[in-house]
């Protein structure tokens, strides 16, 4: 499953770096990369190890032109976070999932413009950003049933196991 997340991150990757048109677009994509590893991050932690994680991320901000490793790492510590509850969100709803993960996405696109801000660095429309920051969050439901419909990743329940072979 982790060469799936990886070829589902290069794959995303790719569609959003082809040249689909050459005039400036009046919205912006949302972050499907971010989606589906907060998705895997929820249901299954065991599939998105740090590392890994840590080298999509970085790649993504190397390729899509961002700050390298500002993007990286708050969205690495917001995984981390979603991994360290996804036992409590386990227990809950999807409507509780998706206000965590808002709330997470909200949260790092504030520090990200701050930080980008605070060193000067130049820094997208905040209109654009702040419909980047919706379109992720309303297509986080399409990503997550994408994830357990399509890819089988559903939240773990207990007495499955992990990678290593011990129940969770």
């Amino acid at each position: 499953m982790r060469f799936c997340f990886v070829i589902l991150a290069l794959t995303t990757l790719f569609m959003h770096l082809l040249p689909l048109s050459t005039l400036p677009s009046a919205w912006a994509m949302p972050d499907i990369l971010l989606g589906f590893a907060f998705a895997w991050s929820v249901r299954r932690p065991d599939y998105v190890p740090v590392v890994l994680l840590a080298a999509l991320l970085l790649l993504s901000d190397l390729l899509l032109q961002r700050p390298p490793g500002l993007w990286a790492v708050l969205a690495l510590l917001c995984c981390e976070n979603l991994k360290l509850q996804a036992q409590n969100l386990r227990a809950e709803n999807f409507v509780v999932e998706w206000a965590s993960v808002a709330a997470l996405i909200i949260g790092a696109m504030v520090i990200y413009r701050l930080v980008m801000a605070i060193l000067l660095i130049q820094q997208p429309s905040l209109g654009l950003h702040l419909i980047q920051t919706a379109m992720t969050i309303l297509s986080y439901p399409l990503v997550v049933f994408v994830t357990h419909a399509f890819m089988g990743v559903r939240k773990s329940i207990p007495g499955d196991l992990d990678t290593s072979g011990g129940r969770l």
